[in-house]
């Protein structure tokens, strides 16, 4: 029975091509080339996503655990694989370093060396943010658009098989139910297209939430550490560091 169902749906399919004009081939070549193009995306995201899982954690371990500022920023670059948090140290570093070279003249005269650090850090989000939202657009689209265009096919495909039945004189159900059974394989085909792009969408969309609130925190420790020197590992609190150091004073 389903070799059967198989075969009907294979047949089926090869008769609507046959069938079908120019309009109908490209909305069906359109439709397969979105589905292609967002599968593609979906992988490339996964990936992202299972290195960045992969790597932050002993990336952070790795970057609070180093004897030195040069040493934490080696240890973090070889340990993180996508390069965001390795980024945001190198620019951070970097920002602190060419503030203390110029803080008399130059690009640094004239701004604390926190706000120094704290745009290049802040210049650094927004890139790695670009770059972690990349593609989300793209299955946003083919989710919104896709089963209009399965529709519109759906729609051209009923019209130019009423239009091949127009001369003929005596019109019976067959004739009539089987071009347009074939012509509503495009809805179809456009919530296949659709579907996976939307869930994919929404379940990236609530992961780099995730990945940007790491981000954000070890931008916080970074600029403190770069600015104050108090130095943490992750989930340590800087109000207890700060505690701390006012305790041994006294």
């Amino acid at each position: 029975t389903s070799m059967r169902m198989e075969n009907g749906v294979a047949s089926g399919l090869a008769q609507f091509w046959v069938q079908g004009d120019a309009v109908t081939h490209f909305v069906a070549v359109l439709l397969l080339v979105l589905s292609l193009a967002s599968w593609y995306v979906v992988a490339g995201k996964i990936l992202a996503l299972w290195q960045a899982r992969r790597s932050h954690a002993r990336a952070l371990n790795a970057f609070w655990g180093a004897e030195s500022l040069p040493a934490a920023i080696e240890a973090i670059r070889f340990e993180d694989k996508t390069g965001i948090l390795s980024g945001l140290a190198i620019s951070g570093a970097n920002a602190a370093e060419l503030h203390r070279q110029h803080s008399a003249r130059g690009i640094g005269a004239g701004v604390s060396s926190s706000e120094f650090v704290t745009r290049a850090v802040r210049c650094q989000i927004v890139e790695a943010q670009a770059r972690i939202e990349s593609g989300l657009t793209f299955l946003a689209s083919v989710g919104s658009t896709a089963p209009f265009i399965g529709l519109f096919g759906t729609v051209w495909g009923i019209y130019h098989a009423l239009v091949g039945l127009s001369g003929a004189t005596q019109v019976v159900l067959d004739k009539v139910a089987g071009p347009v059974g074939e012509a509503l394989i495009m809805t179809a085909a456009g919530l296949f297209v659709a579907i996976p792009a939307v869930l994919a969408y929404n379940a990236f969309t609530r992961a780099n939430r995730l990945t940007l609130a790491r981000m954000d925190g070890f931008a916080h420790d970074l600029h403190a550490y770069l600015t104050t020197g108090l130095r943490g590992r992750p989930g340590d609190k800087l109000v207890d560091l700060h505690a701390a150091r006012s305790a041994k004073s006294a």
